[in-house]
């Protein structure tokens, strides 16, 4: 983050297409739309953007007086599922003669384009707008040069014939891309499966994230992408297995089933509350397998070929994925601080309705459990796997 003394100099500069400086502190569209375009650094500057809230556009302090709600609201603009893929922001109040100033300083993507609420916002200079066809390709173009996840790597050997294209667009564009850009589009299928991220346009094949959202049988390039669902007579794998499942095909088609299978799975009781009355008490919530079956798919390593885990004993359930913890995220930070092995599949898991908020779904299980009676999830860390431990209550 800057200093105050390069922040001086950004309120004595001009307004380029890197400054945005506005003195509301409500507007969240414009605040998105800021940040958006500054991830997508269409001049590819590649330096970051900052936007700065309480300065006039002549560079003069407005006399604002910056709270933590305005703070914590700018914050949460990476994480609310608006804007995807996440960018990487920081915030940070400065106290100067004149007034307080917030600053966002917004890195740019390694996965552009980036859209707010579908849409695809630039700048370039003073000029701000929604991304033409031909910058978004230029945009994209960026992003194949740049891709540094695995999501969002090319599948070699697979083509366009190995996708479910009805998936594509009955399904995942509808809810990616707005109806207006829909209505003007006259891209073509490769483009518009680039412009999202699932389409390496400069290998003429689809990326890793691709196979995972809309292939027809994605284990054959990536064959640990299932959930191995055990229903277990028993405390330890020796003993009598009742059923087994693989849960495998597109990554909609794997989560959907999944949850299925934890609604049937979960058994009720009536149990009296200090006023005899009665309630239905579940051995485990639903939306706690759910944010956790979900946080293992969104955040396991694909290169390996083991799958998720989904294992019901009698006294506990365990869903275990490959991988261990990755970036910034640690044993003694977690669950709050959350890095994305799989980006794309992050945006996925937002499109398909599958994620409100970013980096809140083991915080949602945690809540669930204890609203039911259970004991909160216990959680292992390996260098090659997250393993979470259920109880029921």
């Amino acid at each position: 983050m800057i200093d105050e003394h390069q922040l001086r100099n950004l309120l004595n500069s001009e307004e380029t297409d890197r400054i945005e400086r506005t003195v509301s502190v409500t507007d969240t569209d414009k605040f998105a739309q800021a940040i958006t375009s500054f991830a997508n650094d269409l001049p590819n500057h590649r330096q970051p953007g900052y936007l700065l809230i309480g300065v006039k556009d002549d560079g003069t302090l407005s006399e604002l007086r910056v709270s933590d709600k305005l703070l914590l609201n700018l914050a949460g603009l990476r994480s609310d599922g608006n804007i995807q893929p996440l960018p990487a922001i920081a915030v940070k109040k400065f106290s100067l003669d004149g007034g307080e100033v917030a600053v966002v300083e917004v890195q740019p993507s390694d996965l552009p384009p980036v859209r707010y609420k579908q849409r695809v916002h630039v700048r370039v200079g003073p000029r701000k707008s929604i991304a033409t066809e031909q910058e978004e390709r230029i945009l994209t173009e960026k992003r194949i040069a740049a891709a540094r996840s695995f999501d969002a790597s090319p599948c070699l050997e697979s083509e366009m014939n190995s996708l479910a294209l009805d998936l594509f667009q009955l399904s995942y564009l509808p809810n990616a891309v707005s109806s207006e850009v829909i209505e003007e589009n006259h891209r073509d299928l490769a483009t518009q499966l680039a412009s999202l991220r699932l389409w390496n346009s400069k290998l003429g094949c689809p990326t890793n994230a691709g196979i995972l959202l809309l292939a027809k049988n994605p284990l054959y390039w990536l064959p640990g992408a299932y959930i191995q669902f055990l229903e277990v007579d028993g405390t330890s794998l020796g003993d009598a297995v009742l059923q087994e499942k693989r849960l495998s095909g597109d990554l909609l088609t794997v989560l959907r089933e999944a949850d299925s299978l934890a609604h049937l799975m979960i058994e009720s009781r009536p149990v009296r509350d200090e006023t005899m009355r009665e309630r239905m008490v579940s051995t485990y919530p639903f939306i706690a397998l759910h944010e956790l079956l979900v946080n293992a798919v969104l955040h396991r390593s694909y290169k390996s070929n083991s799958p998720v885990r989904f294992y019901w004993f009698s006294d506990r359930i365990e869903i275990q994925n490959p991988g261990g913890l990755y970036g910034d995220a640690n044993q003694e930070n977690f669950p709050n601080q959350s890095s994305y092995r799989n980006p794309v599949v992050a945006e996925a898991m937002k499109v398909l309705g599958f994620a409100n908020r970013f980096g809140s779904g083991v915080t949602r299980a945690q809540a669930a459990l204890q609203k039911n009676g259970n004991p909160a999830a216990e959680f292992k860390f390996d260098t090659h796997y997250v393993l979470a431990t259920l109880r029921p209550s």
